[in-house]
C-alpha cells in the first residue's frame, strides 16, 4: 500500500498560481495579447486558473487554447489545438502543464509552436521533478520537488482534495 504524502495544499496551490500570473505580467508589460495553452487535462485546468489571476492584475488581452498530444507516444498522433494559427501567430504564447517530469510532454508540445512565428514561447509548470530526459525547462515554476524516479506526483487542481501529492 502506497502512502501519499501532501506537498501543497489547497492555499499553497493558489499562492503558487498567483506568484506565477505576476511573474508572466512582469515579463510581458508590454504585450498587447498573451495566449495561454494548457496541455490537455491538468495542464488546460491549470492555464484557465492562471488565466483567472493573470486577468485581475493585468489589463492585457488573454486567450486560453489547449493542445492535445498522446503523452506516452506523442510522434505517433498528431498534436491538435483548440486554437487556429491566426489566433497565435506573431503573439506571445504560454504553454502550460502540470507536472515536468522527463520533458517529452513539454518538448513535443513546444515543437508543434515552432512552425508559426511567434514573439515569445514561454513554459509554465506548477511542479518540476528536475528529471528532464530532454533539452526543455520551465522558464516559470511554482514549486521544485527533488524525488526519486519510483516516486509518482499527482496534482489535484480542483475539489476537496485540491493538492499536490507525492506517493
Amino acid at each position: 500500500m502506497s502512502t501519499k504524502t501532501k506537498i501543497l495544499d489547497s492555499i499553497g496551490i493558489s499562492q503558487k498560481i498567483k506568484r506565477l500570473a505576476w511573474e508572466i505580467y512582469e515579463n510581458n508589460l508590454q504585450e498587447k495579447e498573451i495566449i495561454f495553452v494548457g496541455v490537455s487535462g491538468r495542464g488546460e485546468v491549470l492555464a484557465k486558473h492562471l488565466s483567472e489571476e493573470f486577468n485581475e492584475i493585468s489589463s492585457i488581452r488573454t486567450k486560453i487554447g489547449t493542445i492535445s498530444l498522446d503523452k506516452d507516444n506523442p510522434y505517433q498522433k498528431e498534436i491538435v489545438t483548440t486554437l487556429d494559427e491566426l489566433e497565435y501567430s506573431n503573439k506571445v504564447v504560454v504553454l502550460i502543464d502540470d507536472v515536468l517530469n522527463s520533458g517529452k510532454t513539454l518538448m513535443y508540445a513546444a515543437k508543434h509552436f515552432l512552425t508559426t512565428p511567434l514573439l515569445k514561447l514561454s513554459t509554465v509548470v506548477l511542479v518540476d521533478r528536475t528529471h528532464n530526459r530532454f533539452p526543455i525547462k520551465a522558464d516559470y515554476v511554482g514549486q521544485s520537488i527533488a524525488t526519486t524516479l519510483k516516486e509518482y506526483v499527482n496534482v489535484k487542481l480542483d475539489g476537496e482534495e485540491k493538492g499536490i501529492y507525492l506517493s
